[in-house]
């Protein structure tokens, strides 16, 4: 197995999952999101069965526990709400310890908490496991407005150089012998941004007008959508199905 491949996201594979189309992933993922919230939210078991579905599709991707661990972080904003929300919402209160907590915010909490970790987790399964540039690629199989998914696109390809600008501009920095810390950084570092805005604002217009000398017609062209063989099309959607047995299931008992 590989290491990262591509973008700091994805990471290279060969498991079924890889090779499935990534407008098939993208329908899969959106659906089970979809049934994820629609799961009430007393029914503990079938969020702890979701879990189980997208730990069941972690094995078949192989994708490593230490590549999505860090990235998980993108939850922690979530998390620092939910931990909130017992202490500041209204209504009826229990008695939790030594503290006494809103019960509505105890539900909103634990709602956040379980179906925003899910999703987030199957995000970052889609991600793993298909490149950034599929990803916008399916999108527009999809069908989604071309000028969202040419700004999707834009934002992939080229954030990534952005970042590669911002890391030249702070090692000139450090080898010019600057030393971050304290207000007097404070105006280098606003010079920074102001430069690097300003670089990236001239290359959009270089790219913008080499588009159109290329005869960029504002939309994205996909090409051509290979059939997809049943059995792939079986497995790639048996995820939002078994989420959907388990919502109905959840809703039928609730």
């Amino acid at each position: 197995m590989g290491g990262p491949h591509g973008h700091a996201l994805s990471h290279h594979g060969h498991s079924p999952a890889h090779r499935a189309p990534a407008h098939l992933k993208i329908l899969a993922t959106f659906l089970f999101v979809v049934l994820v919230v629609a799961t009430p939210r007393e029914a503990f078991w079938a969020f702890g069965a979701h879990a189980l579905v997208l730990l069941t599709v972690l094995v078949v991707t192989r994708v490593p526990v230490r590549h999505l661990a860090p990235r998980l972080l993108v939850e922690v904003p979530f998390l620092l709400f939910a931990a909130l929300m017992p202490f500041v919402a209204t209504g009826p209160r229990v008695e939790v310890g030594p503290l006494t907590l809103s019960e509505a915010g105890l539900w909103g909490a634990w709602t956040l908490l379980a179906k925003a970790t899910l999703g987030v987790g199957a995000s970052l399964l889609l991600a793993a496991t298909t490149e950034p540039a599929d990803i916008v690629s399916g999108l527009a199989r999809l069908r989604l407005p071309s000028q969202l998914v040419m700004i999707l696109g834009f934002m992939v390809r080229y954030t990534e150089v952005v970042t590669a600008q911002l890391r030249s501009m702070r090692v000139a920095r450090e080898s010019r012998g600057f030393r971050g810390g304290g207000l007097r950084s404070w105006p280098v570092l606003a010079g920074t941004a102001g430069a690097l805005f300003i670089r990236s604002y001239e290359r959009g217009e270089r790219v913008h007008l080499a588009m159109l000398a290329r005869g960029h017609d504002g939309r994205v062209h996909a090409g051509p959508t290979a059939p997809v063989a049943p059995r792939v099309l079986t497995a790639t959607m048996s995820v939002p199905l078994a989420a959907a047995v388990i919502a109905l299931s959840a809703r039928m008992l609730g």
